[in-house]
């Protein structure tokens, strides 16, 4: 019998598996994913620099964000759209699916060596793809996959084959030097204070802090990979023809000037406001999601057993906790500064995913219910706006989906098992909402992009280099961006710009004057505290939802635009 159930929960789990591969996959050319805005100049920097015809320098139009990030990521751009030929989302972002899956097999492999079950290595799989940090920042052509797989794979390395790469005096420190060396040329040189100070914490861990041991036997392996990670990071200022630049605008401000407190002082920072300890605090549940429940019952389950705890736990807490500290120390503090021990987080849940009460795990699935209503909500009201915006195959996924939420909390042996399978469900829901934004309804037509082919065409945007996104729906245009922080109304547009785009209220009309070119339906992504209250107050659709019209003005003064250009840089 035990047979025969290990043989479905085998496959349960490998469809789970499959599940979760086809979620991230689905809509990632989307313009509407969950992502992050650092995604517009990652874009802007990658597009440049194709065209300029050399990997360095790196190239831009941004004003201060040229080395913003050091090259893998924009190299990977590159290669993967074969050197701009082939640009779309599609192709920037699938690298970052590969490695996030990867990361998800090294979660697998190391929660299943570690508990010599295999099912934990499913649940911590299944754990990471569920986290909503892993879905937002791991599909998007952000900096985030690669550097959670290199950051993880050290300490994946030295877990794994403990107690050999603890042992070995050479192989492995290069190695880890290597991996090391990889995540710092994606992410930053500043990357390795923490890394480095985990690795000489495990290392004096492994030999029972006993210190003498340590120094004289392994104290030199920290500090070669160190050696080894920063000279493969040199290797930019060596093979860039501007090296002071990289110095300048990368060292200089975009590390150095984490540290600079912004309108209020470092302390007053440090207790208070978004960038808060607090904030940081909170930052591993938020990661999580929906299972923000589970996680935090893991912190209380470590706090009151922690003589239950095994070694190679103690690592993974270490690894955690440094890295909080270590970012608690900028002046700006995120949630996201902490996607690397996500990973570890994972496997660590799958370790005590039996000693996590079930009710914990209901709330997950309650809360899951609760997105479900939302989105049932929202489309039932855009329905009214575009009949047959969502067809059966969609009302069928929600209902499916809310009926595997309510048997899950009902049947108490089926919970735990399938929480997670709920919760890519709830993402794949989502991804399903979304998708009319892309199609038909959400694009300009091919009669308005061939109308606006090589033509001047202004967009607003809300972030730097937001006109990038623009660029894929008008991909024969030369599309330039105005701050919407201007407030220009539609007459003032009209009166700067030939052909623009603008948003307004579904049930609002054209400015005066202009011709409709194309129309697209849009969701705003920004709103106003006032907007947020209005919304809150039941008048959603009219704040969330927006029409955007593509137009084209008689009244444009051709001196005005380029004196505008600079809207989005």
């Amino acid at each position: 019998m035990n047979r025969r159930l290990g043989g479905v929960h085998l496959l349960w789990n490998v469809l789970a598996i499959a599940l979760a591969v086809f979620t991230y996959f689905y809509g990632l050319d989307s313009q509407h994913i969950p992502k992050n805005g650092d995604e517009y100049p990652y874009e802007h920097i990658t597009r440049l620099t194709a065209a300029s015809g050399h990997l360095l320098p790196l190239q831009s139009e941004l004003d201060g964000m040229r080395n913003t990030k050091p090259p893998l990521l924009f190299w990977q751009g590159i290669a993967s759209t074969h050197w701009g030929q082939d640009w779309d989302l599609w192709h920037l972002r699938y690298p970052g699916v590969i490695y996030t899956l990867l990361t998800a097999l090294l979660v697998f492999l190391l929660a299943a060596r570690l508990s010599r079950q295999m099912e934990a290595g499913f649940i911590a799989a299944l754990a990471y793809l569920a986290f909503f940090s892993t879905y937002r920042y791991g599909r998007p052509f952000l900096v985030n996959p690669p550097e959670v797989f290199w950051f993880f794979l050290p300490f994946f390395t030295l877990l794994y084959w403990r107690p050999f790469s603890f042992e070995s005096r050479l192989f492995v420190p290069l190695l880890l030097g290597l991996e090391i060396g990889i995540g710092l040329l994606y992410k930053s040189f500043a990357l390795l204070a923490p890394i480095g100070l985990v690795l000489v914490w495990w290392y004096l861990h492994q030999c029972r802090y006993q210190w003498r041991e340590f120094i004289v036997k392994d104290a030199y392996k920290p500090v070669l990979a160190g050696i080894v990670a920063l000279s493969m990071f040199a290797l930019w200022f060596a093979f860039d023809p501007d090296p002071q630049s990289v110095w300048r605008e990368f060292v200089v401000g975009e590390n150095a000037g984490k540290f600079e407190a912004h309108g209020a002082g470092y302390w007053a920072q440090l207790v208070w406001g978004g960038s808060s300890i607090w904030t940081l605090l909170l930052g591993y549940p938020m990661n999580a999601g929906l299972l923000a429940f589970p996680v935090a019952a893991l912190f209380l389950v470590a706090y009151r057993q922690p003589y239950q705890l095994g070694d190679s736990e103690k690592m993974l807490w270490i690894w955690m906790a440094v890295l909080f500290v270590v970012f608690a120390v900028p002046s700006q503090r995120s949630a996201r500064y902490l996607l690397e021990a996500m990973p570890g987080v994972a496997v660590l849940c799958a370790l005590n995913w039996q000693r996590i009460p079930r009710w914990v795990f209901v709330l997950t699935l309650v809360a899951a219910g609760a997105v479900l209503a939302l989105l049932a909500f929202l489309s039932h009201g855009l329905q009214h706006e575009a009949a047959g915006m969502y067809g059966w195959g969609y009302w069928l996924l929600l209902g499916m989906t809310l009926a595997l939420a309510i048997f899950a909390v009902f049947f108490a042996r089926a919970t735990r098992s399938v929480v997670n399978v709920v919760v890519l469900l709830v993402f794949l829901s989502l991804a399903a909402f979304l998708r009319p934004f892309d199609g038909d309804l959400g694009s300009y037509g091919e009669t308005a992009r061939h109308y606006v082919r090589d033509k001047d065409v202004w967009v607003g945007c809300n972030f730097r280099a937001h006109d990038e996104g623009d660029r894929f729906m008008l991909p024969e245009a030369r599309v330039h961006g105005y701050d919407e922080n201007w407030n220009l109304k539609p007459a003032e547009l009209a009166a700067r710009y030939r052909l623009f785009t603008f948003q307004l209220p579904l049930d609002a009309g054209p400015c005066e004057g202009c011709r409709v070119i194309g129309q697209r339906l849009e969701i705003r992504g920004r709103q106003s505290p006032d907007e947020l209250k209005a919304m809150l107050g039941g008048d959603v659709f009219r704040h969330l939802f927006v029409k955007e019209l593509l137009v084209e003005s008689a009244l444009a003064d051709p001196a005005m635009p380029d004196a505008n250009k600079e809207g989005c840089r």
